[in-house]
């Protein structure tokens, strides 16, 4: 294997067999989730990168996930609290020196059962006011919730 330039990129191939090397995105499923008085579930992250600030519950796809299952998991895991996925809200590119997932899949969903108690990887959870928001893990996060607070002032 050597690096050669393919598609504008330095791409590890090999010489003999063409053999061309694509390194896999990171991909992060997450959901917007709201009670009654209309305050977004967010959670204090336990792991870098960004610990101790507060983001969207939401995780890593692996291989074969189902992305809609993978995020109602993720919110179980780091809430308690079981939710099921009404829509897509977005799939947003996160640039390369924020660290972590590099495309984010972002669903509205709403709480089916359960009772709010952070767990997994969230040392904390709870319900926010969009005017009174902790301070938050990542730009995408900062944007999406800028998006759906533009939207709904209209």
């Amino acid at each position: 294997m050597q690096t050669r330039e393919i598609g504008g990129k330095p791409r590890r191939a090999c010489p003999s067999c063409g053999f061309v090397h694509f390194v896999e995105p990171k991909v992060g499923v997450g959901a917007w989730v709201e009670d009654e008085a209309q305050r977004v579930l967010l959670v204090k992250r336990g792991f870098q990168p960004e610990k101790g600030k507060w983001s969207l519950p939401a995780g890593y796809l692996d291989r074969g996930d189902d992305p809609i299952a993978h995020a109602q998991l993720e919110v179980l895991e780091e809430t308690g609290l079981e939710v099921r996925v009404q829509a897509l809200i977005d799939v947003i590119r996160n640039p390369p020196e924020q660290g972590g997932a590099s495309i984010f899949i972002l669903y509205r969903a709403h709480v089916v059962a359960g009772e709010l108690q952070a767990g997994d990887d969230a040392v904390a959870a709870r319900f926010f006011a969009l005017h009174e928001l902790p301070e938050l893990a990542f730009e995408s996060t900062r944007r999406v919730i800028e998006h759906i607070r533009s939207r709904e002032s209209r």
